[in-house]
């Protein structure tokens, strides 16, 4: 042995090729963090050292190649400052470097996921071969950074300036087919065939059949494009970059620009030193902390799922009741994940209606050849539409999506526990009805669930799993992994009315109707709230959401929390409703909507709507200040997400920060709500409620903020 470290072993094999082999004992994947790049430094030294060494092959004793830099340690790094950033950055370049001017060849065996620092790893060795089963690519413009071990400067050498700002700038994981195009690694094989292509490759490089020095040369001098050409290629990148991320609200892409065209036209060690400076600015910014938050957020919502995995009963057979919109995109869901499941409504029309919406599903995957005509036709056999309960024996989760009626669906759920097995879990899908109140229609409360997705269903990652004063551990595990297994991201919460999604979002519409009232545009308010960061303001919101579903909603709020959700005024979405005005379900709501070219529904200004508005309106209409409009919209939704935590509806400020990114389009950059308050600071936050505290207690600050403001506590440290 030549090497034997916690995270890096060289031993010789044969014929003066020796295995750098990545383990990182202790840990299930391989990763950068201070233990690995220590290690790192030491196997440079002992291959350096070793006269007897001719050529390498870097390996990894794990299924993935390494999965990157360790983002756990990222935050002590870069609370730092800029300056400290780069002093960290640059020893892990001269350590990456060192590795790079090794006199022999050297080849990446890529067995499974190289990203970030892992590709980075692979882009400093002169070959790269890459089993069909793995994965490469430069995540991490999607946390708010840039490549920081060297991606920039190596990879706009090896694949070209246009290739590089595509691979970086969109984050995008690259398959093998597309990595050897571009020329990012030089051979694709089977899996089993690995290591013999990368010894087969180092053995060619050392006979003199390979010129790997040339290789290594290209990466060490400048790009191969006169100033006129890098120009091009520069404005080019730009214009189709920054039109796709706006710099205010992700500032990564545009640094990104600036350090590949610092770097270019210099020579490695500058060009590295320009990354390392871009970096930073990068990593001080509220948007890689909010991002670098969300993945570690991320990472906490999924060992919360596991630990409520246990006891969970397999799904082999599901059910769903009600064919329409919702249930015809649940039944698609659970089909295209593998999972067979009946859906049942009491008329043909309403099943045609279901499979209809499935069909157009599946069609557009077709459409965009992302799945085959025999595969669309497995996917639509695992649904099978029926008018009665006569299979319902064999099913192990029913699922409930009739109309959100507590009558009505009280009614369906005692029919249909009649119709099951005893240990069958029972699923409703309501978005707002308590579940404790539900179940208590049923003689087996232990074995009823909330499961609430979110419209439409094959887009919105989120469902929460509502727990019920009498819902068991089995039938919460059973729930959460038919979640998973259905694509999504289960989130458990306890029972309120909405939840936690819902119970958050209609103080929110409580504020715009507020503003409206207040004599605010409607129209500036979708417009700062966009700014902000939202994919849609609230008028605009309200109308795709559907006016009667929020007239509906705001009612069940009301009644649970009168002291902050019963207005004491009728507002603008009231009077839309008594105009039926509905939203998109029928044209018109604070908008009216046409058909564009594409044959796409296109809002547009209706002065009707105006005069409605005026109508409730206690203050004639006037512009706001954009920060007023914010700081209103946002302290009724943020002091919400703390209720919620304060009574303990959701566990941690990381699932609640990820329910609102996932279930109603949060700003990512913004990081979730209790980010959003740590980032304007607690204490500057609860400072702002009492300045609006005068509008209605839905804007005074929750005692578990006074007490954090007080003790100088963040929900992150």
């Amino acid at each position: 042995m030549i090497h034997a470290g916690n995270a890096i072993t060289v031993q010789m094999l044969s014929d003066g090729i020796a295995e750098f082999r990545f383990d990182l004992q202790g840990e299930s994947v391989n990763k950068f963090n201070r233990a690995t790049l220590e290690d790192f430094k030491a196997a440079i030294e002992a291959v350096k050292n070793n006269s007897e060494i001719k050529g390498l092959i870097v390996t990894s004793g794990k299924s993935t190649f390494i999965v990157g830099a360790d983002i756990t340690e990222f935050g002590e790094n870069f609370a730092q400052g800029e300056q400290a950033i780069v002093d960290w950055a640059m020893p892990v370049h001269d350590i990456f470097n060192a590795f790079e001017d090794l006199e022999i060849p050297k080849v990446a065996a890529i067995n499974g996921i190289a990203l970030g620092g892992g590709f980075e790893m692979c882009l400093v060795c002169d070959y790269r071969v890459m089993s069909e089963a793995a994965t490469v690519g430069l995540p991490e413009v999607k946390l708010g950074i840039i490549p920081g071990f060297g991606g920039t400067v190596r990879l706009s050498r090896v694949i070209g300036i246009d290739n590089a700002v595509e691979w970086i700038a969109t984050s995008a994981n690259k398959r093998p087919e597309a990595a050897l195009k571009d020329g990012a690694v030089d051979a694709v094989v089977a899996a089993d065939k690995l290591q013999e292509a990368a010894i087969d490759l180092v053995k060619q490089a050392i006979s003199g059949r390979l010129d790997w020095k040339a290789k290594r040369q290209e990466k060490l001098e400048p790009v191969k494009l006169d100033m006129l050409e890098q120009m091009m290629a520069f404005n080019s990148s730009k214009g189709v970059v920054l039109a796709k991320a706006n710099p205010a609200q992700y500032p990564a892409p545009k640094l990104l620009l600036d350090s590949l065209q610092a770097g270019v036209s210099q020579k490695r060690d500058e060009a590295l030193k320009a990354e390392a400076e871009a970096f930073a600015k990068a990593a001080v910014t509220p948007q890689a902390g909010a991002l670098i938050g969300l993945f570690i957020n991320d990472q906490v919502v999924k060992k919360a799922s596991k630990k409520h995995e246990k006891g969970a009963h397999p799904v082999n057979q599901a059910a769903v009741l009600g064919a329409g919109i919702m249930g015809g995109g649940i039944a698609y869901q659970a089909a295209s994940k593998g999972t067979p499941i009946i859906m049942k409504d009491i008329g043909n029309p309403q099943l045609a209606l279901g499979m209809s919406e499935a069909n157009k599903l599946l069609t557009k995957q077709v459409e965009r050849k992302k799945m085959t005509p025999a595969k669309m036709g497995e996917t639509l056999a695992r649904i099978r539409p029926t008018l009665s309960y006569d299979e319902f024996k064999e099913v192990d989760i029913v699922i409930e999506a009739v109309t959100e009626n507590p009558k009505i669906k009280e009614a369906v759920l005692k029919d249909t526990e009649s119709k099951v097995r005893d240990n069958t879990i029972i699923a409703s899908n309501t978005s707002t009805i308590s579940i404790t109140r539900l179940a208590n229609a049923l003689a087996r409360p232990e074995n009823f669930v909330g499961m609430h997705f979110f419209n439409p269903v094959h887009m919105m990652p989120l469902v929460e799993v509502i727990r019920g004063e009498k819902t068991s551990e089995e039938a919460i595990a059973t729930t959460v992994v038919l979640a998973q297994k259905m694509g999504k991201t289960p989130i458990v919460v306890n029972d309120c009315p909405g939840f936690l999604v819902n119970r958050v979002l209609f103080p929110y519409f409580g504020a715009f109707d507020l503003l409206l009232k207040d004599g605010a545009d409607f129209q500036q308010v979708d417009k700062v709230m966009e700014k902000f960061g939202w994919p849609m303001g609230p008028a605009y919101l309200i109308d795709v959401v559907g006016i009667d579903t929020g007239v509906h909603g705001a009612e069940v709020m009301a009644e649970g929390f009168p002291d902050r959700m019963k207005p004491d005024f009728k507002g603008a979405i009231d009077i839309m409703y008594e105009n039926k005005r509905l939203g998109q379900k029928n044209d018109v709501g604070f908008y009216k909507y046409e058909l564009d070219r594409k044959g796409k529904k296109a809002k547009v200004v209706d002065p009707t709507a105006y005069e409605l508005v005026a109508s409730m309106a206690t203050t004639a209409k006037h512009e706001f200040d954009a920060q007023e409009i914010i700081d209103r919209m946002m302290l009724a939704f943020c002091n919400e997400t703390v209720r919620c935590l304060e009574d303990n509806i959701v566990s941690t400020a990381s699932e609640a920060d990820m329910a609102m990114i996932m279930g109603v389009g949060f700003p990512p950059f913004r990081g979730g709500p209790c980010r959003y308050i740590d980032q304007t600071g607690v204490a500057e936050y609860v400072a702002l409620c009492d300045k609006y505290a005068h509008l209605g207690k839905a804007y005074e600050a929750p005692q578990m903020l006074r007490d954090m403001a007080a003790n100088n506590k963040k929900f992150y440290g």
